[in-house]
């Protein structure tokens, strides 16, 4: 029976980390080089007004971003009871690249900074407040979302290739 349920449990494990890889994907070619060329105050004001939408447990969000987190986690569980060979590495690297590529960055590095975002008062701070608030969140921001856009990518591509062989 588990064998007859698991390319169901990859297929959702794929789909939801295809969309939170295209969520981080969307804001390295789209929506941080967007803001880029906001002033330092309408850049902070902006990231934080998106990311308040995150901060807010928006449902649907929520669902994918930790459904992905929980359907990689039940996938390599089944996946190492009832795979072999070269499916069984196939799956233990994607669900490490996705696990420890995409979701640990985004724990230590991407939530802190967003969250040191969300605790500036924008409004009250000085030029020179905000050129330094930005300066020590974009590129750091920046570096870690393409990190994790690289690994979600890459993932998905080796679980697809999965797919293809089961």
């Amino acid at each position: 029976m588990i064998d007859e349920i698991f390319p169901l449990i990859l297929i959702s494990a794929v789909l939801l980390s295809s969309l939170v890889t295209g969520l981080v994907f969307g804001f390295a070619i789209v929506t941080m080089p967007g803001i880029a060329k906001l002033s330092d105050k309408n850049f902070l004001k902006t990231f934080k007004y998106i990311d308040e939408v995150i901060q807010k447990n928006h449902p649907i969000f929520m669902l994918v971003w930790v459904g992905s987190i929980m359907a990689v986690i039940l996938t390599l569980t089944l996946g190492i009871l009832l795979l072999s060979g070269m499916e069984k590495i196939l799956l233990l690297s994607a669900s490490s690249l996705y696990l420890l590529g995409v979701q640990l960055p985004t724990v230590f590095y991407n939530i802190p900074l967003n969250n040191m975002i969300q605790e500036l008062d924008i409004n009250l701070m000085k030029d020179s407040e905000l050129e330094k608030s930005r300066s020590g969140f974009e590129n750091s921001w920046n570096r870690w979302n393409n990190i994790r856009t690289l690994n979600g990518i890459v993932a998905v591509f080796i679980w697809l290739v999965l797919l293809i062989r089961l």
